[in-house]
């Protein structure tokens, strides 16, 4: 079923009205006929209203540094923010040193009433030392949350005295959950960390091969990092580091010397990738290896930045070969997921990534947004310059660049570069609604009451989610499909995630489970009152629903 904006109207209208004047600004219906639609992104949520994001320090701690396998990531405040990014993202790892892949461990200082009281510095320090001697990480990251802030903790003092020390890449992030308007905050602050006190480190001068390359954005979630690059060293591509899922400290420190750097998940990671080219001299080209066609443009376009042709003609062989594996095992499931329909709202670039690989199982996506995206993740980078910075955008200090004066190399002639940026997506992201379909829905940080609003109109055959929303749609009987730890599935990234991903959607669509589900409103009255019937006397009161 389609909507307009009649009836988007009477979705909003039982907001209060300074709250539907907001709300409206971040909903819009996809017209390709008007040359710019704008959306608004990257503001608070309304007080009351019940959002899916997360907070600041979940962004820094629990996306960014947390899948960096040889480093201990100690949170420093109440346990139960160190539990809470611990493993909720289930970013896997695998280390050629067994003893030095940390990711199973939860690290806190479990901060107690006594150490809001009278400061916790000390006991941080005490952390550190006792990380130092246990484990023997080639590096620490220190994470703060809330309390920290709000009691004046010096962490950053602690670093430098714990590096000094203790001879050891020990960095401190001002995280404190309510840093920003959403876990973006964090990724921004966890970006200036990395870049300012680890990148660089290293003392590599030179590539280790002529094709070698940085991925960036990308969290090996379910394994779709070891399936990248799988078929990229099968290509002949030599991977320096991961950004940061099964990323490493001994890695990262040498990311400078890369060819290219890849963007997979553009609102997390692209603070780095444009420090990179500015520090370093090297360009960024924005990936998706979520979906069959995506993944052929990505290869197709890497090999045309390079232009060798014995690497594009590898590339062809490979793509050939992976597609004549994966097309037999992907007919079954598209009979089962043909003329479906898909909500796609995800946190980060997977409300985008994932509507192609729909449309290739022949699922329609008919609404997507994101939780914590900025304006340019909907409407490309080319309104960057439009964008004006509020109160909440200035919490996070830039981190300004320069080019290094003894790294800083172009890695390609400036008239290349040029060229390329007029057929691949070379430093540009075109933003997601320049995809979407007309008449479908954009809609920015979804909350619940406008969640089952829209699956009453658009009646979808399964919702892509994230952790906390996907239990609204399956109490209304619909299949859903987590994306932010893919319900224990995966890869889904690559040819052979794209099978994967099809086999967990038809089993949602097959299974006979969704038909003992009934929604609340189709057997419960959705108002309870009373009517009385009233004589010149007296009132008889009568139940009626």
């Amino acid at each position: 079923m389609a909507i307009n904006e009649k009836m988007l109207e009477e979705i909003l209208n039982k907001y209060p009205a300074k709250v539907k004047r907001n709300r409206k600004k971040h909903i819009l219906i996809r017209d390709s006929a008007q040359e710019i639609q704008e959306i608004e992104a990257n503001t608070r949520t309304i007080p009351g209203i019940i959002t899916n994001r997360g907070c600041a320090f979940a962004g820094c701690k629990g996306v960014v540094l947390g899948p960096l396998k040889d480093m201990v990531h100690i949170v420093h405040g109440p346990i139960g923010c160190a539990y809470y990014s611990w493993l909720t993202r289930r970013n896997k790892a695998r280390a050629d040193e067994p003893k030095q892949n940390f990711l199973a461990y939860c690290v806190s200082t479990d901060m107690q009433e006594s150490d809001i009281v009278f400061g916790g510095e000390k006991k941080l320090a005490r952390m550190i030392d006792e990380v130092v001697e246990i484990f023997k990480p080639n590096a620490i990251t220190i994470s703060a949350t809330c309390p920290v802030g709000l009691i004046g903790d010096d962490i950053q003092a602690v670093a430098r005295a714990a590096r000094a020390k203790h001879g050891l890449n020990i960095t401190a992030y001002s995280c404190e959950g309510y840093k920003g308007v959403s876990q973006s905050a964090g990724h921004h602050i966890a970006n200036n960390g990395l870049m300012e006190n680890i990148i660089g480190e290293g003392d590599w001068e030179e590539p280790p091969s002529k094709y070698t390359i940085n991925i960036l954005g990308e969290y090996n979630i379910g394994g779709d990092s070891w399936e990248v690059e799988r078929i990229l060293n099968e290509i002949g591509y030599e991977i320096q580091v991961v950004m940061t899922g099964n990323g490493s400290y001994e890695k990262l420190k040498n990311a400078h010397v890369a060819q290219l750097n890849l963007v997979q998940c553009h609102r997390s990671i692209n603070y780095i990738a444009t420090m990179l080219e500015t520090k370093y001299g090297t360009p960024w080209l924005k990936v998706n290896f979520i979906g069959i066609r995506a993944t052929i443009e990505t290869l197709r376009n890497m090999a045309r930045y390079f232009g060798d042709e014995a690497l594009i003609k590898r590339t062809e062989e490979v793509i050939e070969k992976e597609l004549a594996e994966i097309e037999p095992q992907l007919e079954p499931y598209r009979k089962i997921c043909a003329n479906k329909t898909a909500f796609c709202f995800v946190g980060g670039s997977r409300g985008h990534h994932y509507q192609g690989l729909y449309e290739e199982l022949g699922v329609t996506t008919v609404l997507a947004g994101y939780e914590f995206a900025h304006r340019d993740d909907y409407e490309g980078r080319d309104i960057l310059p439009n964008i004006k910075a509020d109160a909440d955008s200035k919490n996070i200090p830039d981190l300004h660049v320069a080019p290094d004066e003894r790294r800083y190399r172009l890695k390609i002639p400036v008239e290349r570069m040029e060229e390329l940026k007029q057929d691949i997506p070379l430093n540009n992201y075109k933003g997601m609604i320049d995809d979407m379909a007309d008449g479908s829905i954009v809609v920015d940080d979804l909350n619940h009451y406008e969640t089952e609003e829209f699956i009453k109109i658009f009646k979808p055959d399964i919702f892509s989610s994230g952790i906390k929303d996907k239990y609204i749609p399956q109490k209304m009987g619909i299949p859903t499909k987590q994306l932010h730890n893919y319900d224990y599935s995966g890869p889904y990234a690559g040819f052979r995630g794209a099978v994967n991903f099809a086999r967990d959607i038809a089993m949602g669509f097959a299974t006979p489970t969704w038909n003992f589900i009934v929604p609340p409103w189709k057997d419960q009255p959705l108002l309870e009152g009373t009517i009385e019937n009233c004589t010149a006397n007296t009132c008889v009161e009568e139940v009626a629903t």
